[in-house]
């Protein structure tokens, strides 16, 4: 694969991108260099922050009114939003104490919403990596609109191959991002830019060891995504042969069902919200959160 250089910086000066790595690589990069899904970019328009993981948590009926109200959609938008925006304050808040002098990574960033509400949080330094050199560039513009472009900051770079000095990082995560590379040279890389004492953290859905191998539904998802999801086993196993010792295992589940009910009801379906949700209610497919130390 070869490299190219491609506009994207917010003040429109050329940028190396590295070529990827592998054909896989370039399918991903390609993926999500032209996706523009509305229950992506119509979420993160109610206040800038846009993401690319799903929501968890209760919702709030009230704020949804009568289904008949002319604005009942423009507030189901509303409510999934929030419930993205809860799914990323509980994951960073098991990133342990951090100060503004640490480094953050955010590996396989999108567009970015993660990563400005990490350094609204902890007034710290945050670097993101993607694939994709316009979720980049979105990513770095909206820094820039933020006014917070010498704290936040995405790149076009593999995952498994951070431009980060070992040990820089005082806490790295993946947000729904795991399921496009082997585990086990993710973890090692992680490992290798996470100080000694450093958390990483990762939300995921993984399918479930118990139900025996992979179900449709899950098979779907890998289809409808390009990509490869792994078994929470899986998952562990990693950690544990690259100095990560979970310190939380918490299956959200029951946290993530509400809100794929509530999507299936909106004019933003993608057509996998079935397979989500049947995995979910089946136990064929877990939606989890684990929090490891670097030892």
């Amino acid at each position: 694969m070869t490299s190219t250089e491609l506009t994207a910086t917010s003040n429109g000066a050329s940028l190396f991108i590295p070529g990827p790595a592998t054909p896989y690589q370039g399918d991903i990069a390609r993926y999500w260099d032209g996706e523009a899904r509305p229950v992506n970019l119509r979420l993160g328009d109610v206040d800038g922050l846009y993401h690319h993981h799903y929501g968890i948590g209760a919702v709030d009926h009230a704020a949804l009114g009568d289904a008949d109200d002319s604005e009942s959609e423009k507030k189901l938008i509303s409510e999934l939003h929030r419930l993205e925006s809860a799914q990323a304050e509980v994951l960073l808040g098991h990133l342990g104490d951090i100060v503004p002098d640490d480094t953050l990574v955010d590996a396989g960033c999108g567009r970015g919403g993660s990563m400005v509400m990490a350094h609204q949080r902890f007034g710290c330094k945050v670097e993101g990596v993607t694939l994709s050199a316009k979720q980049a560039d979105f990513a770095n513009r909206r820094a820039t609109e933020l006014r917070i472009q010498d704290h936040v900051r995405a790149r076009v770079c593999n995952m498994l191959s951070m431009p980060f000095d070992t040990g820089q990082a005082a806490a790295s995560w993946n947000n729904e991002s795991s399921m496009y590379v082997d585990l086990h040279d993710l973890f090692a890389e992680h490992s290798r830019i996470l100080r000694v004492g450093g958390r990483y953290v990762t939300i995921t859905g993984c399918w479930n060891p118990r139900y025996g191998q992979p179900s449709k539904w899950v098979s779907q998802i890998n289809a409808h995504f390009e990509c490869n999801i792994h078994s929470r086993r899986e998952y562990l196993r990693a950690m544990a042969d690259n100095r990560l010792v979970p310190q939380a295992v918490i299956d959200l589940t029951p946290d993530t069902l509400p809100y794929w009910e509530l999507r299936a009801t909106s004019s933003l379906v993608t057509g996998i919200e079935e397979a989500f949700i049947n995995s979910y209610r089946d136990g064929s497919f877990q939606y989890v959160l684990i929090a490891a130390d670097r030892v």
